[in-house]
């Protein structure tokens, strides 16, 4: 694992700079979390299309089937997608977790109409550059999609995995959790309620058993290969780099949205 551990050195320091960034600060109203969550259900989406490119690079799911070569890579994707596309919410529904994502903006009060839009376009066979002009999404964001599926056109397995396992959504530091916890208004407050869950959900999850799977799969894909763990290191930063432009545009949505408020 030192390659691993060379990687994960290498990239404290956007780690250590998303997890203060001042957004983080600027979450203290239910206000705040809707905008938040207006924004970052694009990071879940494309999330969802890193695992499925992974899972078409690493498995067979063509008809007729052959197998692939490297079962150990084939059987630590597969164990994520179990919970990342069919997991259980809070009544035993199985649901992706980008589903219990729309479902906990719908109860907080979030904007979902952009992001519907955005979705059913594609569902009908736009692409992601027209259904993005047509929904009109900040440039920031469809930045940051560009670089996620630039990643999955160039179909290098490793470089997937190292934007998957070190750019994916548990970059979401426990401060995040700790101000939804403190910002709602009463125990019987369930307005947070299936946020709360997703959010614990995924932490659990990441913690005791992506992460370390993830890890794996990147070391079992790069092998001994010193230009795979090179471009592993630079996908990772540019994907963590991605990460801090959408936590800037966010800061900035909050902050133009509350000076906006005060105007009289």
């Amino acid at each position: 694992m030192n390659s691993i551990r060379h990687i994960e050195t290498e990239l404290k320091p956007l780690r250590d700079q998303i997890n203060r960034h001042t957004m983080y600060g600027q979450l203290n109203a239910i206000e705040d979390v809707k905008l938040f969550m207006q924004n970052h259900v694009f990071a879940v989406w494309d999330f969802m299309s890193l695992l499925k490119a992974l899972q078409g690079t690493l498995t067979n799911t063509t008809v007729p089937w052959t197998p692939k070569g490297n079962g150990s890579a084939a059987r630590f994707i597969n164990e994520i997608v179990t919970d990342e596309e069919s997991d259980v919410n809070e009544h035993g529904e199985v649901k992706s977790h980008f589903e219990m994502y729309m479902d906990s903006m719908d109860q907080i009060g979030a904007n979902t109409e952009q992001i519907k839009s955005f979705t059913n376009a594609i569902k009908k066979g736009v692409s992601i550059d027209t259904a993005a002009e047509m929904v009109q999404i900040h440039p920031t964001i469809k930045t940051f999609l560009d670089f996620t599926f630039n990643v999955i056109r160039e179909g290098k397995p490793h470089c997937i995995a190292a934007a998957f396992t070190f750019g994916r959504e548990d970059v979401i530091p426990d401060m995040f959790l700790e101000i939804i916890q403190q910002s709602q208004t009463s125990p019987d407050d369930g307005r947070y309620s299936k946020l709360l869950y997703y959010l614990n959900r995924h932490i659990e999850l990441d913690g005791d058993e992506h992460g370390p799977i993830s890890l794996k799969m990147v070391e079992n894909l790069c092998g001994d290969d010193d230009k795979k763990w090179t471009e592993t290191l630079l996908t990772a930063k540019s994907a963590l780099q991605q990460r801090i432009g959408l936590w800037g545009l966010i800061s900035a949505a909050i902050s133009n949205s509350k000076s906006t408020s005060t105007v009289i």
